[in-house]
């Protein structure tokens, strides 16, 4: 990633009128996020689940794919979703691992997952039930649906509902880019519950080395640091996957363990893949 890309702070007003004048073509949609944004603000307060399940609401009436990866072309989203499979496949994901998917969506990704793991293996969870009507949808025009995936609606990161030590692959693709701290943090305080022995969270982050911002609710840039620091107060070490940066995205990628507990001992890790 280039340097300057990674200090830049996109919430300022110099960096703003720039990106209009470069892409002026652009500024009608962002002028309409803006809108948006003020608008659920109001509405909604300091609610960010609540908020951004009505940005999803919103980018969902525009089309399924709208409410991922910002309206890509078929072709693209069929691209990211491969990128996201091959990577995790390399990195450790069998078929008899258990896996659950945070911000599934429309099963960009999850569909290969899907067919990839045993039935019944997969677990999809958003906080948008447009989106998961979309991925409803995706099943039955993949023919997965002998494959018995579970896609559930929810509300926070607290996993709940979900049984302990279950888990041996935890991925979370563009979501925590969305994410507030508070959030983060309480998807931290929890993960560690419901992974198994061994097991590992995989997720993607907007890095910045520079100042930690967020444009317009929607969109958060934390510093590698910081979440290798919060995820060690819960209890997780959190690693730097730097080969993933060769890949043709523009979020960069870690990946979390739980620190051994002498109370339910722990296995050997899947491969961990390169880290710095």
């Amino acid at each position: 990633m280039g340097a300057t890309r990674l200090t830049r702070n996109r919430k300022t007003l110099a960096h703003q009128v720039r990106y209009a004048l470069r892409y002026p073509e652009r500024v009608p949609a962002h002028a309409r996020r803006a809108t948006r944004d003020a608008w659920l603000r109001l509405r909604y307060g300091h609610d960010h689940i609540a908020y951004y399940r009505a940005v999803m609401a919103s980018d969902t009436a525009r089309g399924a794919e709208s409410a991922v990866g910002h309206n890509p072309s078929r072709d693209r989203w069929t691209q990211i979703g491969r990128m996201q499979f091959d990577y995790l496949v390399r990195h450790g994901l069998k078929p008899e691992h258990r896996m659950l998917e945070i911000g599934c969506g429309n099963l960009r990704a999850g569909r290969l997952f899907i067919d990839h793991l045993e039935s019944g293996h997969y677990y999809g969870i958003d906080i948008s039930p447009d989106i998961l009507i979309a991925a409803q949808d995706t099943l039955v025009r993949e023919g997965l649906q002998d494959r018995l995936p579970h896609l559930t609606l929810t509300d926070d990161l607290t996993f709940a509902f979900l049984p302990d030590a279950h888990f041996d692959v935890v991925h979370a693709h563009s979501v925590f880019s969305h994410s507030p701290p508070h959030v983060i943090e309480e998807c931290f305080a929890n993960i560690g519950r419901i992974l198994a022995p061994g097991g590992f969270f995989d997720f993607t982050f907007d890095r910045t080395e520079g100042r930690e911002h967020q444009v317009l609710h929607e969109d958060f840039y934390y510093r590698t640091e910081t979440l290798v620091g919060l995820a060690a107060t819960h209890g997780l070490s959190a690693r730097f996957m730097d080969d993933w940066e060769a890949l043709p995205h523009r979020q960069s990628r870690m990946r979390v363990t739980a620190l051994p507990d002498p109370a339910r001992g722990s296995g050997p890790a899947p491969d961990r893949g390169s880290g710095s």
